[in-house]
Formats: structure tokens, C-alpha cells, sequence
């Protein structure tokens, strides 16, 4: 089949509906017309038959003998050719036509049907049709001076058809198609053309065969992708993002918050900024979010977000980082424990026994002290690991850790879990570590805090390190900004500030440069509460 451009189908279309209008439009118009003429013809023939019948010597040849009869004739002819009609018909009483436009007619019989009433004193028109086509009749009676009726007049207008009324009007009818259909056409092209670029000129079928393309393209990708215009209505919902989300049904054209609420997609329109690698939860999922704004010409019209779940990584990672803590917690120890059986050994050796058993009744109990404490207080074994390993690498390392035995642990925050208390604490405390290397010798001390209560949870680290510069606290949480150079730092406390972004905390840098930083982490879970100030709480 032929696919014609689409320029030339709103142009045939146009020219189209252009033709038959104008020929419903004359239809219309020539029987308006029509209507119009007979009504002209009807008083005209009036108006002629009433004269006919009042000139005084048609009265006196219908009335007279045979002479005066002679003299109608030649006086109904001047009187039809000066009304223009086609044809004058005197009748008397008797129905005899004593006028006629044919010689050969005079003197016989009328047999029309519409003629009686005009022998009763009746003035009327009839529409008839004849020989010479359809005829607007007037009937006029002849009245003597005596007002008795002598005779009838007939006058006859022939109406003219559908063909002449076109043909008188021909050149008015064909300058307007001619102008209608120019300026149509023209019109038609530049719409035709203006809709073509709006198209990105392309033609119907193939903007049907990109929609169809990209709508399976979208549904092979393995990420879920929803997209939504400024009204905050679905115009993109992929089979992955349904699969991921438990949607079914077609949900096009439906509101965002009507099938997932937290998308968190709507609040790019009021941003106008792209967010990447965001991790939301959403409907009990752990998703890598990027949502860009959909700019056309520079304007906003809508939002793309393309995800990824990463649950079941997630939990992976979980187990691998909690793991790994334990592999490290266990590697210092080691450490430390062959560290502890060399001193021991040591003093055997130099006849201390008493020494040496003190010495290992003061490990032992200070090692189980911090067992016990931390399965009592901290209720996930990762954080416990986490924290255990730090305090013995803090030991290697000549600084000594510090945990608040008021600490408590009991469950996460919301959309938070705990990889992401992992990485939080974890990056908080290595960070403090790290503010060390440039110190001179001295006590080096980290404070650890981990506060909850019905309302709330704090974290707080505190260390006595080198602090930050005042001109880098406004930015130290940006990625690639660290106190300590280098192109591969400035990633922790960046992913701290995630972290907390995500759990909806709050987040607060204290830094002295040369006296050390405090960070206070806060999740609320009642609104309005005050924040008390954490970093000083006595260290004892």
C-alpha cells in the first residue's frame, strides 16, 4: 500500500472537505435561491394579471361581441411583452380562451384544474408544469362596472431550472471555489507543514513504529524505568518496574501517588535538578534511583527515574560487610592475644608468676567486660562485630576507643538497616583514625556513643585529632572533599551524609582545628523535639 506524506493527506483532506462544503453550501443556496424566484414570480404575475384584468378594454372585448374580442389579442401581447411574462390567457365565463400566446389555441377550451376558483372571484397563483417547463400562474377575475364577474385572466411565468439559476450565476460560483480552494489549499499546506516539524518530521507510521520500538525496548531493559509528565500522570511504566514494584494493569495516564506514593519522583519537577545513584526505599525495597527532570526546548515537561533493586545485593553485602568485621575483629585480636601470651610468657620467664597471673585476670576481665556490655546493649551482631574490631584496632593503632556504656542499640530507623549502620559508623570512626596521622604524640582518644530512646537515636564520635579546616566544615560532606588529599579520598564521610539524608536525619560537624571533631548524628521519630547537645556528655 502506498503511504502518501503526511503533508499531502491534510492537504487532499482540506481540499475535500473544502469541495463538499461548497457544494452543500449550493444546494442550499440555489434552493434558497429557487425559493426566492417563484416567490418574485408569484407577485409579478399578480400584479400582471390584475392589470390585464383592469384595462378597460379587455372589459369591453370580453363583455362585446366578436369584433371587440378581435382587438384582445393584440392587447394582452403588448401587456405580456412589457411584463417580460410568458404568456396572458383571457378566459370568459365560459371557459373560452379569448387571448392566447398561440393564434391556433384562440377560441377553445380551457380544461385546467386549477381554474375554478377564479370563476368564483378568487385571486390566487398555482404552481404547474407544462410544456414549456414549471409555470407560476396568476389567476385574476374580470369584473364589469356593474362588479359582476365577466371573465378570468391568466398570467404565466415560467420558473427557471437548477441548470439556468447555475448558469446565471456561473462566474460568481466559480471565482468563489476558485478563491476558496486556493487560500485552502495554502492554508492546509502551512498547517501541514507546521505539524510536520512538530513531528520532528517524521510521518505518522514511523512515530508509531518508534512508540512501539521504544515501549519494547523499555520492557527488555532489566531496570525498572516510570516516567511522568508535569501533571504528575504515568507515561512510561515498564514490565520490570511492575515486577519490582507488585504493579499490575495498565496504569498509563493514572497519577504517580496514586499506585506508589514514595516514589519521591514528583519532587524532581520542584528541584528542576537530576538526582544519581540515590538509594530510596521504596515499597519495602532497597532501590538505586537515578531521576532526571525530561527537558524539551529547555523546559521541564516531566520525570525519568531508571532503578535498580538492590535487596538481595543488599543483603549480600550485609552478611559479606558483617563477615568481614568479624574477620577483622578477630585478626586483631589475634594480634593482640599473641601480643598478651609474649608478655605473659615474659614474666614466667623472669620468676613474676603473680604478675603474670594478675596480668591475665586483668585482660580477661576487661575483655569480657566489652563482650558482655556489647551483647547486652547493641542487639545486632554487625554493629557489635563493627565496634569490637574497632576498639582492638584502636589499640594497635595507640589510640584508645572510648564506648559510652550507656550505649544502646535496640532497632534501626526507618528505611535505614544495618549495612547502612555499618557503613555510617564504620566511616565515622576510620575517619576519626585517620585525623591522627598528623598529630604529635600525645593521648589519642575516640568517644563513641550510640544513644536511644522512644523518641530518638543519636550517634556521636568524638575524637581529640587534628579537627578540619574552618574553610572546609561547609563542604567536608561533598564528595571528593578531604582533609587528607589524594584523588581517591572524600568518599566516607560523603556516604555518612547519604546515609542520613536517606534515614530523613539530621546530621552536625563541631571541629576545632588541632583540638579535635565531633559528629552528632540524629534520627528523630517524633517531630518538634529539641536536640541536646551530645558532644558534652562526660567521657567518664
Amino acid at each position: 500500500m502506498i503511504r502518501l506524506p503526511i503533508h499531502w493527506k491534510i492537504t487532499a483532506l482540506i481540499f475535500f472537505i473544502l469541495g463538499f462544503s461548497l457544494v452543500i453550501g449550493g444546494i442550499f443556496l440555489v434552493g434558497n435561491y429557487s425559493k426566492t424566484k417563484e416567490d418574485d414570480l408569484k407577485k409579478r404575475s399578480v400584479i400582471t394579471a390584475r392589470t390585464v384584468a383592469e384595462l378597460p378594454e379587455i372589459r369591453r372585448g370580453v363583455a362585446g361581441g366578436e369584433e371587440g374580442q378581435k382587438r384582445l389579442n393584440l392587447v394582452a401581447e403588448k401587456v405580456r411583452i412589457i411584463n417580460d411574462a410568458d404568456y396572458i390567457v383571457v378566459l370568459n365565463m365560459d371557459r373560452v380562451r379569448l387571448t392566447h400566446p398561440v393564434e391556433e389555441r384562440i377560441g377553445s377550451v380551457s380544461t385546467g384544474e386549477d381554474e375554478g376558483p377564479a370563476f368564483a372571484e378568487h385571486t390566487y397563483t398555482s404552481r404547474a408544469t407544462g410544456e414549456i417547463g414549471t409555470v407560476i400562474r396568476a389567476f385574476v377575475p374580470i369584473m364589469n362596472q356593474e362588479h359582476q364577474q365577466i371573465g378570468v385572466v391568466i398570467a404565466g411565468y415560467r420558473l427557471p431550472g437548477i441548470i439556468e439559476i447555475l448558469c446565471s450565476v456561473y462566474k460568481e460560483i466559480l471565482w468563489t471555489a476558485c478563491l476558496s480552494l486556493f487560500f485552502g489549499g495554502w492554508g492546509s499546506w502551512l498547517l501541514a507543514r507546521h505539524i510536520k516539524r512538530q513531528m520532528f518530521h517524521l510521518e505518522p507510521h514511523e512515530i508509531a513504529k518508534m512508540l512501539v520500538e521504544r515501549t519494547e525496548a523499555f520492557n527488555a531493559m532489566h531496570e525498572g524505568v516510570i516516567a511522568i509528565d508535569t501533571e504528575e500522570r504515568i507515561q512510561i511504566f515498564n514490565d520490570k518496574a511492575k515486577q519490582m514494584m507488585g504493579v499490575s494493569g495498565d496504569v498509563i495516564g493514572m497519577n504517580i501517588r496514586e499506585v506508589i506514593p514514595d516514589t519521591r519522583l514528583p519532587e524532581i519537577l520542584t528541584l528542576d535538578q537530576p538526582v544519581y545513584n540515590k538509594e530510596l526505599h521504596v515499597r519495602n525495597l532497597d532501590i538505586l534511583s537515578n531521576r532526571i527532570p525530561i527537558k524539551v526546548g529547555g523546559k521541564t515537561v516531566g520525570v525519568v527515574s531508571i532503578f535498580q533493586d538492590r535487596t538481595e545485593v543488599k543483603k549480600l553485602a550485609e552478611e559479606l560487610t558483617g563477615v568481614k568485621a568479624f574477620v577483622n575483629a578477630l585478626r586483631v585480636q589475634n594480634h593482640e592475644h599473641m601480643n598478651k601470651l609474649h608478655t605473659i610468657a615474659g614474666l614466667i620467664q623472669l620468676g613474676n608468676s603473680e604478675k603474670a597471673l594478675d596480668y591475665v585476670f586483668e585482660v580477661t576481665e576487661e575483655q569480657e567486660e566489652l563482650t558482655r556490655f556489647l551483647s547486652k546493649n547493641i542487639k545486632d551482631d554487625s554493629i557489635s562485630g563493627l565496634l569490637l574490631s574497632k576498639v582492638s584496632r584502636g589499640r594497635e593503632m595507640g589510640i584508645d576507643v572510648f564506648i559510652d556504656r550507656r550505649s544502646r542499640l535496640r532497632s534501626f530507623p526507618r528505611y535505614l538497616d544495618s549495612h547502612d549502620f555499618v557503613v555510617l559508623l564504620g566511616n565515622l570512626i576510620e575517619n576519626s583514625f585517620d585525623s591522627f596521622q598528623k598529630v604529635p604524640t600525645r593521648e589519642k582518644e575516640v568517644y563513641i556513643s550510640i544513644t536511644q530512646t522512644k523518641n530518638r537515636l543519636l550517634i556521636v564520635v568524638e575524637d581529640n585529632g587534628c579537627g578540619i579546616p574552618r574553610e572546609m566544615q561547609d563542604r567536608i560532606f561533598r564528595q571528593g572533599v578531604s582533609t587528607k588529599g589524594g584523588g581517591e579520598r572524600g568518599i566516607g564521610l560523603h556516604l555518612v551524609h547519604q546515609i542520613v539524608e536517606q534515614g530523613y536525619g539530621e546530621i552536625r560537624l563541631e571541629s576545632e582545628p588541632g583540638a579535635g571533631t565531633c559528629i552528632t548524628v540524629t534520627f528523630d521519630q517524633r517531630e518538634g523535639d529539641a536536640e541536646d547537645d551530645f558532644c558534652a556528655v562526660n567521657r567518664g
